[in-house]
């Protein structure tokens, strides 16, 4: 288990049971590990998600021309976990979200 630390200063765990989720879900995501943790601490932009989650968005990482987009939960001040995380080309997919944080 890793953990990063999110905007909020809550620390966000990425367990074992949630990468193998992640990865086998999303296999073109298997190579991102500390991206994934990276994205939870420097995100482009954060956003609301449904049921108190939070999207973080990542630059676009070339070649693939995709973002990094991990949802999380916040669930107290000191304790939050990544639900799962994916690569996305729909910037526009966002637009309609609520922007929590911005760089």
């Amino acid at each position: 288990m890793d953990i990063a630390i999110s905007k909020n200063n809550v620390p966000i765990r990425l367990t074992n049971e949630r990468w193998l989720h992640i990865s086998i879900g999303h296999p073109e995501i298997a190579d991102f590990y500390y991206e994934i943790l990276e994205t939870i601490e420097n995100p482009q932009t954060i956003y609301g998600g449904s049921g108190g989650g939070l999207i973080a968005v990542s630059f676009k990482y070339e070649p693939f021309n995709k973002f990094i987009v991990v949802i999380y939960k916040e669930v107290s001040l000191i304790d939050g976990f990544i639900i799962t995380a994916y690569l996305s080309n729909k910037e526009q997919k966002f637009e309609k979200k609520i922007i929590v944080w911005n760089q």
